[in-house]
């Protein structure tokens, strides 16, 4: 979609207005937000150091990005493992997988590896 930069007359200035939502079309820049957290001084520390000594990630903002998906991993498998576990106890889900197993059981097991 092309957008055209507005223009503003004034006397004999002319303005122009860059009304574009994107400064930059460079795909190999990464799309980054600045934030602040106060964060206690051992947890800086820790941070600094997972990245500088032991090379956990190429940067501390790499760290942090790094613990932050670990921390989603396992709330994920957390909430995933207390869904399987009602499922187990529902005599409907397992009325309906014994009857999935049943149809499909034959064609399972000649594709999967025993």
């Amino acid at each position: 979609m092309a957008v055209s930069p507005q223009q503003w007359s004034n006397d004999d200035r002319d303005v122009q207005f860059d009304t574009h939502e994107w400064t930059c079309d460079d795909p190999t820049v990464k799309n980054r937000t600045k934030r602040t957290y106060n964060l206690d001084p051992r947890t800086v520390k820790r941070v600094r150091e997972m990245s500088e000594r032991y090379g956990v990630a190429s940067s501390q903002d790499g760290v942090i990005e790094l613990a932050v998906d670990e921390l989603e991993r396992r709330l994920r498998e957390e909430r995933e493992t207390r869904v399987w576990e009602r499922a187990a106890a529902d005599p409907e889900f397992a009325a309906e997988a014994a009857g999935l197993d049943a149809a499909y059981g034959a064609a399972d097991r000649e594709t999967w590896p025993a």
